[in-house]
Order: structure tokens, then C-alpha cells, then sequence
């Protein structure tokens, strides 16, 4: 999996099975959700008998056995690939004998490859999930190893050498092949070269086990009802209550967000922000503390001063120098009014709570409470006007008329649980697929704990012409509706999945002609600029009108599905 963290025009989420209501925002909004609703019954007719999602090599419902069976077979085919490739004369070298089974190598193993490793933070089996994280091990360790490969190295820079022509993408793709290589110490004497993927194979068991030990912490506190106060009824009602009149509170996003923004009582708040802050202290600050070191050593011996310097050399400021001067210029333009706001900050802290210091866990709350005093906004009631049914329909509208697309749900499509949603993505004018994104949006036991878009095949061209489409995966922690009604967002949960949904779109319209620069493979610099600049349309006023409305319910048999409103 990628660590460096796809369109009917009008087309409104799904209705849950079973559930006979929907947000309403006036009458408006009810012709444009009877017409949603009207649309996605038509599609659904007409992708009934769809079962495959065409041109996807993503594999969805392996068991544990064929997770491990599938990693070896990826990895038994990347070795053919490499061996074929570090077996072609150094005087025979062409396009075709050298980069072009490369790049078709990475494109075709990479959706298989996220078909062992994504398991592991979307499946309901705990036997799954452990045989994902054993099959990313491998997988990683085996593309580790081929990043270190002197034998496809020296030919990949005789090809480089020769000097064929090629397209400036191709060029791209080739200098950043030898550039990988070099970052692995190939261009090192032997002496240093072996040193050097000594230590990257500890970085790589390091921190591997550092991010495993984040996915698996289940770290909660408990909590007495007014322990709580201020945090809405709605959420209470989605955590565990165990003994004693007790609540669950985990140290997963969603619940971590919610407290530190809504929670009257600053002990609460305190003990949830250093749970947070200290989840698997026990095992990963050693972890990081050999990281750092292992870390200096392998930039020394690459010819950088710290790894810092190492890291930045692939991004736009090079030295860790010119990020510091960044950083100390930007400071120093913003001192005064940084401590101007706190000092607003501690002054409402000290009406509320008295003469207490404040700490991190208080600038969430004090914040909100500075926001809801300056423009006369209550958050509880703002909740109101964000259903997730009425969010996820104004985004969908909002994406396809900005972008020119079409979505269009595949019902019958095969997914990990009942919850998950499957679309096909067109260019609206040319009906060309561009491709498919799924979305799991709703939290349940054991799913990865935070919002994210994950990219499960990359787009691509292979040497033959022939396009490979691309797939995304939005995976969310929004509650599931409760009692019949439908769930409610905060502000910042509607601008998350914004952002996220940036990046869907990015990844979808992505044309490049290699996976290794397509989706989020993108220079580090810019990945997270689509997504950015996209959330900023949460705070247009048609966007608004688009994504929220008084949350009200109504049975579905008063909306007219007739095929005429379209």
C-alpha cells in the first residue's frame, strides 16, 4: 500500500436498506432528491446483471490463505520480471526489453498487491486482517530487495546511457527508476553499499512495526456521563456503555475529535488528549528512538549530513536549512497575533473553568467557543443541517459539474461489507469509464481508524496502448444512522470528506501513462494540493446551499419516482 495516509449528474447517495426517510431542505431540495433518488432506481436497473467491474484487478473477499497464496505469486512473478530484465546484454538494451517490463511489471502487481495489504484495514476477520499485515511484510521485503538489485541497476543505466529517444514522461520514468536505485547506495562503493541496505532493511522492520502497532492500538478510557458533558446525545448513543454507567471512549480519530471539540469538562479532555498522544508509548518510543539513529546513519553514508536533508533532496525546499528559514520567517510574522488569540483563548478558559494552565487539549474547544461568540454560530444546532445523506449527494453534484463527470452506483458490485458502496466514474460529454472508487464510510470493529482515500490501481498505458483504468477506496468513520434518523456531521467532518474526496478525483482523472506517476504518486510537494484547494468549496455559499439543509424526516412514499423528473 502506498504510505509516503473515482458521474450521473444528479445523483444522491444511496437510502440505507430498509430505511423509508430522507433529508429534506424545502421543496426545492425535495424535487432535486426525488430526482436523485429516480436516477440511482434507473441505474440500479441497469447495472442489475453487473457483477465485474471491468478493467479493475483489485480482488475484494480473499481469505487468509489466499492473501499468503497471492503475495507469493506476485512476488514469485516480480523476480521472473526482474531476472528477465537483469539478464538483456548491456549492448542490447532498447525501451522495450528494459523499462516497458518494468512499468508494465508495476502496474499490473500493484492492484494485486493492495488486494493482500488493504484487508487488513477494512475486513471484519481477524484472521484476515493478521494475514494482510503478514502478506504487506512480505511484499514490501521483496520490493525492498528489488530496489537494491545491482544487476537491473546497471541496465537500466545503460539504457538511460544510450540515449533513445523518449517522450519527456518516459524520460521521467527512467530517471526516477536510477534515482530510487541510487537512494539505495547502488552507485556506493560495494563496501558502503552493503552497509547502507543493511540499514534500510531496519528502517523498513522499524518502521513497519511502528505504524502496525498505531493500526492495532485499542486503547480506551471510560468515562461517567457527566464526565462528558457537552459532547451531544447522538454521540454518547454510539459509544459502548459497559459497566457501571460507564462509556467506552477509544483513542481512534473520530472519538478522539469529538471530545477535544465538544467536552465541557477540561480533566476529560486532558485524559483524552495524553491517551492520545501516548497510544503504544510503551513499545514505539524505543522503536523511534532507534529509528532516529538508524536513520542518521543511512543518510551519512548516502552523502547527506541527517536524513532529514535526504528526505527534503525529493521535494521543492532540497535542505532542511530552507525549511527552517521558511518556518522562522513565518513565526516571526505571526508572533504577535498567535499570542494575541491565546491570550483571548486563556481569558474564556478562565471565565469557564477558572485558574487553570492551559494545555493543547483546551485550543479545540476554546477555539469553537471563540468561533460560536464572534459569528453567532452553535455548533449542536449547525449539526442539524449536515445529514450525511444530503453531504455525500451535494459533493457528488458539486464534483461532477466541476470536473465534467458521471456517477453511477454498481449495485450488485462485489465488497468487504454490506455498508460499502461501489461507483463507476464517466467523462460526462465522451462516456469514456474512467474509473471506479469504492466508499466505506461508516466506523465498525476492527476498521482502520481514520479518514483516507486509498489508492487500489493506479492508471496506466501499457506498451501496447491499451489504457488501465483507475480504482480509489474512501474510507471514512462517520456513524451509522440511528433510530431511523439519519446521521448528522460536524463542520469539520463535512470538510474532511471534502478533502478526500479531492483526492478521489484527483486519482480518477489522473492521465498519466505510467503507474509510477499516476494517483497519488504524484511529486510530494503537490499531493495534497488538489485536495486542499477542493476543500475550500465547503465554504462557498452555493456549495452550502448544495451540501446542507434542516434535517427533517419523511417517508419516501410521498416523493414521486416517476421517470419523468428526469
Amino acid at each position: 500500500m502506498e504510505s509516503e495516509g473515482n458521474g450521473e449528474k444528479k445523483m444522491s447517495s444511496k437510502p440505507k436498506k430498509g430505511s423509508n426517510i430522507i433529508p429534506l431542505t424545502g421543496a426545492a431540495a425535495l424535487l432535486t432528491l426525488a430526482v436523485s433518488l429516480a436516477i440511482t432506481a434507473i441505474n440500479n436497473r441497469r447495472n442489475s446483471k453487473k457483477k465485474d467491474l471491468r478493467g479493475c484487478n483489485f480482488r475484494v473477499n480473499l481469505s487468509a490463505s489466499e492473501i499468503l497464496k497471492l503475495a507469493d505469486r506476485i512476488i514469485a512473478k516480480s523476480k521472473e520480471v526482474h531476472d528477465a530484465v537483469a539478464s538483456v546484454p548491456l549492448d542490447k538494451v532498447t525501451y522495450k526489453n528494459v523499462i516497458s517490463p518494468l512499468a508494465e511489471l508495476e502496474a499490473q502487481q500493484f492492484p494485486l498487491a493492495q488486494s493482500c495489504v488493504v484487508p487488513k484495514l477494512v475486513s471484519t476477520s481477524d484472521k484476515v486482517r493478521k494475514a494482510s499485515a503478514e502478506a504487506e511484510k512480505k511484499i514490501d521485503a521483496h520490493s525492498s530487495s528489488c530496489s537494491k538489485r545491482e544487476d537491473v541497476y546497471l541496465v537500466v543505466k545503460a539504457f538511460a546511457a544510450k540515449g533513445e529517444w523518449m517522450g519527456p514522461e518516459a524520460r521521467h520514468y527512467v530517471h526516477c527508476l536510477i534515482r530510487d536505485f541510487e537512494r539505495n547506495g547502488l552507485n556506493l562503493t560495494a563496501t558502503k553499499r552493503e552497509e547502507v541496505q543493511r540499514l534500510r532493511a531496519q528502517i523498513d522492520e522499524l518502521s513497519f512495526q511502528y505504524v502496525q502497532n498505531l493500526n492495532d492500538d485499542s486503547t480506551y478510557l471510560l468515562f461517567r456521563e457527566n464526565e462528558l458533558a457537552g459532547v451531544p446525545t447522538e454521540f454518547l448513543k454510539t459509544l459502548e456503555e459497559v459497566e457501571n454507567g460507564t462509556f467506552k471512549v477509544t483513542s481512534k480519530s473520530h472519538h478522539v475529535a469529538a471530545v477535544l471539540e465538544l467536552c465541557k469538562i477540561g480533566k476529560t479532555r486532558r485524559l483524552v488528549a495524553m491517551a492520545y498522544g501516548k497510544r503504544c508509548a510503551n513499545v514505539n518510543l524505543s522503536i523511534m528512538e532507534d529509528l532516529v539513529q538508524v536513520r542518521h546513519k543511512f543518510a551519512r553514508l548516502l552523502g547527506y549530513s541527517h536524513y532529514a536533508d535526504y528526505a527534503l533532496n525529493l521535494r521543492m525546499a532540497k535542505t532542511s536549512s530552507k525549511v527552517l528559514e521558511f518556518l522562522e520567517d513565518l513565526s516571526s510574522s505571526l508572533s504577535n497575533l498567535a499570542n494575541k488569540e491565546l491570550a483571548v483563548l486563556k481569558e474564556l478558559k478562565k471565565q469557564e473553568e477558572g485558574e487553570l494552565p492551559f494545555g493543547v487539549e483546551d485550543l479545540l474547544y476554546y477555539v469553537k467557543k471563540v468561533e460560536q461568540q464572534d459569528f453567532d454560530v452553535d455548533f449542536g444546532a449547525l449539526k442539524q443541517y449536515f445529514p450525511v445523506n444530503l453531504v455525500l449527494s451535494g459533493i457528488f453534484k458539486i464534483f461532477q459539474d466541476l470536473f465534467g463527470l458521471r456517477f453511477e452506483e454498481i449495485v450488485d458490485a462485489d465488497v468487504w461489507h454490506s455498508d460499502v458502496q461501489v461507483f463507476s466514474v464517466f467523462d460526462l460529454s465522451s462516456g469514456e469509464l474512467l474509473g471506479y472508487f469504492y466508499l466505506d464510510m461508516y466506523t465498525r470493529e476492527g476498521k482502520y481508524g481514520q479518514t483516507c482515500m486509498v489508492s487500489l490501481q493506479n492508471g496506466s498505458v501499457e506498451f501496447s496502448g491499451t489504457r488501465q483504468i483507475p480504482v480509489a477506496l474512501l474510507i471514512s468513520q462517520l456513524q451509522k444512522d440511528i433510530c431511523g434518523i439519519s446521521s448528522l456531521l460536524r463542520f469539520s467532518e463535512v470538510v474532511s470528506l471534502f478533502h478526500e474526496f479531492g483526492h478521489v478525483v484527483q486519482h480518477l482523472c489522473n492521465r498519466a501513462s505510467f503507474a509510477r506517476l499516476s494517483g497519488l504518486r504524484v511529486d510530494p510537494d503537490f499531493v495534497e494540493i488538489p485536495a486542499q484547494v477542493l476543500e475550500n468549496w465547503c465554504y462557498e455559499s452555493f456549495s452550502l446551499k448544495l451540501i446542507s439543509g434542516f434535517h427533517q424526516v419523511i417517508h419516501l412514499d410521498k416523493i414521486c419516482m416517476c421517470p419523468e423528473y428526469i
